[in-house]
């Protein structure tokens, strides 16, 4: 024995030395750290090391935040497929699944993703089944989230994927994402997450699905867009990816500094800073929907004016705040950022005046807007402002939106209104610190 477990440690040394010299030395340290675990000798921290490094390097390509609804539908042994707007390409995947606002464990007991070809159709060929930790079927327990095992799967930028999910038991879908944007389909009953297509109800609601991530190039890390219903998409043209998020990562792809820059959709609409409503309030979903994310380097925020606004439009007046309060929100925002190594970047507020809310604006949301705008343009608490007020409002009348990017409700833009606030972010933003300089826009 004394002499095999000699000449293994001789085999290991020889491998790890020659670890820079390609995958053939990788692999005879592999081998020979198997064969010393095998001989009862514990492995070098170097090698597990390695073995990860192997993994690659992984980032989001698409999120959608969850929320909690009041009265959810029930999904009783149905196929869920639900669409996903890829930012970045990779070779592998893996999913994010959420049952956060459940009151009981979820089951799904198969999980598949592949190529979306239109509709609720998907390419069988590049069908893969999604297990976890070697298994098809998974329990998630209330309040818990899951993650994929990885799929090898050649994903480019911009693709649409089709994650269907079937639910053997009786669900209320309690953890959604309500204002979607896409359609998404539900079945009949029946598993039918590989079928190349099946007749179905329609939703444009996400459901347990929160995440897919991509495993991409070594510079390749994300932004993520902290927000509400401007940054969700809401007046935007569903099934288009329209939302300037979206648009967004279309201008970083189409520059060599940024193409390995994917944006993450952290909005929710009616989302607040301070205050719940239709979501969690945005410094306690914080950590779950931005910071934790993977490949997070960037962070937008736009958030503020429903804190504003809403306690006139629900009439809770106890939920109004102040500018300052809200000032002090975007600076734990910013201080939590920071303390993880983000650059963390903040957006002025639209214009809001005459939105199709009843009580929601007033003369004293427009000062407060005033004052959060003012505060976030000059007191350099952010690492840098992107001015979405001066983009979205009309200069005849600087309180509304331009009529040319109103979507109709004077509150949220249009689609032209969505691009032109893409159009508006500076590029060089999102520089990696060992590339060229971008030029600005």
């Amino acid at each position: 024995m004394s002499i095999l477990l000699q000449f293994l440690s001789k085999l290991r040394g020889q491998a790890m030395q020659g670890v820079a010299l390609g995958t053939k030395r990788c692999a005879l340290a592999t081998a020979a750290a198997t064969l010393l675990a095998l001989a009862g000798v514990a492995l070098a921290p170097a090698v597990i090391a390695k073995d990860r490094h192997d993994e690659g390097h992984w980032v989001g390509t698409w999120s959608a935040s969850p929320q909690a609804v009041a009265a959810p539908i029930h999904i009783n042994g149905q196929t869920v497929r639900q669409i996903v707007h890829t930012s970045l390409g990779g070779d592998r995947v893996r999913v994010r699944f959420s049952n956060a606002y459940g009151t009981s464990a979820l089951v799904i007991s198969s999980a598949h993703v592949a190529l979306n070809t239109g509709g609720a159709s998907i390419s069988q060929r590049t069908d893969r089944i999604l297990t976890f930790n070697g298994s098809p079927v998974i329990t998630i327990p209330a309040g818990a989230l899951a993650l994929s095992d990885s799929v090898a799967l050649e994903v480019a930028a911009f693709d649409d994927l089709a994650v269907s999910l079937y639910l053997p038991e009786n669900v209320a879908a309690a953890t959604q994402h309500s204002v979607g944007q896409q359609t998404n389909y539900i079945s009949s009953p029946g598993d039918f997450t590989d079928a190349s297509t099946f007749a179905a109800t329609t939703t444009q609601s996400f459901y347990f699905l929160t995440g897919v991530e991509v495993r991409a190039s070594r510079r390749a890390r994300a932004i993520v867009t902290l927000g509400d219903s401007i940054t969700d998409g809401f007046g935007s043209t569903p099934d288009t990816n329209q939302r300037w998020t979206n648009l967004l990562a279309e201008r970083l792809q189409s520059h060599p500094g940024t193409s390995r820059v994917a944006v993450l959709n952290a909005g929710l609409s009616g989302n607040r800073v301070l205050h719940d409503l239709v979501g969690t309030n945005a410094l306690a979903r914080l950590d779950r929907d931005v910071l934790v994310q993977t490949g997070v380097k960037y962070v937008i925020v736009m958030e503020g004016n429903n804190d504003f606004g809403i306690p006139g439009l629900i009439g809770n007046p106890a939920q109004e705040v102040t500018a300052e309060q809200v000032i002090q929100g975007h600076r734990q925002i910013i201080d939590r950022a920071h303390a993880l190594g983000l650059r963390i970047y903040g957006a002025t507020l639209n214009p809001v005046e005459g939105v199709l809310f009843p009580n929601f604006y007033s003369a004293a949301l427009e000062a407060k807007r005033q004052a959060v705008n003012q505060w976030i343009r000059t007191s350099m608490a952010y690492d840098a402002v992107i001015d979405f007020d001066q983009v979205l409002r009309d200069p005849s009348h600087s309180t509304r939106i331009l009529p040319a990017y109103d979507s109709g409700d004077h509150g949220h833009p249009n689609d032209a209104g969505q691009r032109a606030m893409a159009d508006a972010i500076d590029l060089s933003l999102f520089r990696d610190d060992d590339e060229d300089r971008l030029p600005r826009r």
